[in-house]
């Protein structure tokens, strides 16, 4: 049988004075509450209980268990209200890991989190590597691009798209690209972890795929530092739409071979597990799935 019931049951057998009066509080035959005691004192080799016709009394040894049990379970009924407690209300340390070009846009998502629940602390890890989210002990992390691991639960939190884009000073020295195929006449600014490699891949006009083989003098982990080398006139880049909106809007950047749609991704909230999510990360993942949502022409 159960110890930790049978410890309940004995509990109450003593407490309420005899067999029948703890099965009527436990809601449980007699015949299951001796057979609870019984298994006690089988596995203990030592009677706990004096049991006669009109009353049930504890034995010396008896005395001591109930003592002993009886502080292991109200121990027990703290710790599941501790463990309720951090459950229900957001506390502790969450530990995030993201990519390094997205950090502008949950720094206001972290503040309003922190105002609202200032009990938790946050630690925020940034990289463009895979992270391995048990072994390294994440709670969460967002990404751009979505982990091979299919074992992870993914929430999509906003759609973005990558825009092929230069400045007008580049195009002053360098012919305009009008198809896929001329990109490999052009110095394009690499991302180190694109998802295709040295491939850069475009949907056509007619829905077809079109898919170019690219060269260029520098490649990177760090999108800022693309972003840079762009609005210097080195080359043509392949960048994050919520990346260069603001140039794009202003004319420091246009944007190239509109007609050729390259591939959508997702921005995406990673956790390990869907059962029992603690509530400092499912109430940071929805305020974040909030958010992005309000503010979905970053992505646009």
């Amino acid at each position: 049988m159960d110890r930790l019931t049978s410890l309940t049951v004995f509990g109450q057998v003593v407490e309420n004075g005899g067999f029948s009066a703890a099965a009527r509080r436990l809601n449980m035959s007699v015949t299951m509450v001796s057979n609870h005691i019984q298994s006690l004192e089988d596995r203990l080799g030592a009677r706990l209980l004096n049991r006669t016709t009109r009353k049930v009394s504890l034995t010396e040894i008896g005395k001591a268990y109930y003592e002993r049990s009886r502080q292991i379970l109200m121990d027990l009924d703290e710790a599941d209200r501790i463990a309720n407690a951090l459950h229900s209300t957001p506390r502790g340390t969450l530990r995030v890991h993201t990519n390094t070009h997205i950090v502008r846009f949950l720094s206001p998502v972290f503040d309003e989190y922190l105002s609202l629940y200032p009990g938790v602390s946050i630690d925020l890890a940034t990289g463009e590597r895979m992270i391995d989210m048990i072994e390294e002990g994440y709670d969460l992390a967002i990404r751009t691009i979505a982990p091979p691991d299919s074992s992870l639960i993914i929430r999509k939190l906003s759609p973005w798209r990558l825009l092929l884009c230069c400045t007008p000073a580049y195009l002053e020295s360098h012919p305009e690209p009008k198809h896929p195929s001329d990109l490999a006449h052009h110095n394009c600014l690499q991302y180190t972890f694109h998802p295709y490699g040295d491939e850069w891949r475009f949907e056509g006009p007619d829905k077809q795929m079109v898919t170019v083989r690219i060269t260029g003098n520098v490649t990177s982990t760090n999108g800022e530092l693309l972003r840079f080398l762009t609005l210097k006139g080195h080359g043509l880049f392949l960048a994050p739409s919520f990346l260069v909106a603001d140039e794009l809007a202003d004319g420091s950047l246009v944007r190239l071979l509109p007609d050729h749609r390259p591939t959508e991704f997702a921005i995406n909230a990673i956790y390990p597990h869907r059962s029992h999510l603690s509530s400092k990360v499912r109430i940071f993942i929805d305020l974040l799935a909030d958010r992005f949502a309000e503010h979905h022409k970053w992505m646009a």
